[in-house]
């Protein structure tokens, strides 16, 4: 039987399945700036947003901290107890400077963060299946599996929003995700290595973290990039993978990791793609799904340069744009509803949604 959980709780219909909390931002004594992560970029990706009347703060969907609860429908309890431990928390999120702060701390200030985004990812996961889409600004934490953090990522938030609704959605049972961060989503792989239900497409640049051989058997369609890949090819590759992935098996749910680390320039992603690709991408995943009447979930994962919010934003803008999404109160409407899952969905609130 479920656990009781506050993050499948009923939402007003006039919220946006856009899912955001401040808690997202890691701010303390400028540590943030020790790893180039731009540390605030969910909230800078809001702000623009709210300039450019998208929404509004009544539009958001507030995201909830996952609870150890929570946490433990896919983590072990040892991976779980081994965060209260600075020098792991150091190592997971590669701050080294961590290690020297008294683990309180690093929990309000590191992990009370990511597992806000977690929640958000989890909540965000059952507004796609209500709406036809959700995103959440943050989460994407696609290095770390049940019993193994890395890459930044201390939580494995994809995961746990497939499991989530697996276990609590009635006719959600077969999912895709769509990796296109620029490393391999390898926690997310290892996660699902003997799952048939979650059928996995993963775009990299294959020279770079984290090489993980073993958790590249899970990937259904792998497409390795090289170096310096730049638009043209990039895009004719994701739209040929992904119109292949969704004909091969009609998931109930897409899990869209937007990584946008694959820019150009990006220290780590070293691939070549311009903001404009970004956009374009986007797109393309948004249409196929559309196209289906499949609802898909977005997370912003990797994305390590100050430039990074805009373009997030831009591209939610151009969803919109494209009618692919809806914006706030008085915007056309994007993608109807699924009947068939808010009956489900409604219908077992009682049971799930115990604890408001």
């Amino acid at each position: 039987i479920s656990h009781p959980t506050n993050l499948y709780t009923s939402l007003p219909q006039t919220c946006l399945p856009i899912v955001y909390h401040p808690d997202y931002n890691i701010t303390f004594m400028g540590l943030e700036k020790l790893h180039p992560f731009d540390a605030g970029k969910w909230g800078k990706v809001i702000r623009f947003l709210k300039e450019e009347r998208f929404l509004t703060d009544a539009d958001i969907v507030e995201a909830r901290e996952a609870t150890e609860e929570d946490l433990l429908v896919v983590h072990t309890k040892n991976y779980l107890k081994r965060l209260k431990w600075s020098v792991v928390v150091a190592t997971i999120t590669e701050i080294p400077p961590l290690l020297f702060l008294p683990n309180f701390l690093v929990q309000r200030k590191v992990l009370r963060p990511l597992r806000t985004q977690t929640g958000g990812t989890i909540m965000a996961g059952k507004l796609a299946v209500d709406r036809g889409w959700a995103i959440n600004v943050g989460g994407g934490f696609h290095h770390c599996s049940s019993n193994k953090g890395g890459g930044f990522c201390a939580y494995a938030d994809i995961t746990l929003a497939i499991k989530f609704l697996f276990e609590r959605v009635e006719g959600i049972s077969k999912a895709t995700i769509i990796d296109l961060d620029a490393h391999q989503g390898n926690g997310h792989e290892r996660d699902f290595l003997e799952d048939r239900r979650v059928y996995i497409m993963d775009v990299y640049n294959s020279h770079i973290y984290p090489g993980d051989g073993h958790a590249k058997r899970a990937i259904r369609r792998k497409v390795e990039l090289d170096w310096g890949t730049e638009d043209s090819e990039y895009l004719q590759k994701v739209e040929l993978h992904c119109e292949g992935a969704l004909n091969e098996l009609r998931p109930d749910i897409i899990v869209y990791n937007a990584g946008t680390d694959i820019l150009d320039g990006d220290p780590l992603g070293g691939l070549s793609i311009s903001p404009q690709g970004i956009v374009k991408r986007d797109e393309i995943v948004f249409r196929a799904a559309k196209q289906r009447g499949i609802p898909i979930l977005m997370v912003t994962s990797g994305g390590y340069q100050k430039s990074t919010a805009r373009i997030i934003a831009d591209s939610i803008l151009n969803l919109r744009q494209q009618g692919l999404i809806r914006g706030g109160a008085g915007q056309s409407e994007g993608l109807p509803l699924r009947a068939t899952h808010m009956e489900s969905s409604s219908g077992s609130a009682g049971s799930t949604s115990t604890r408001e």
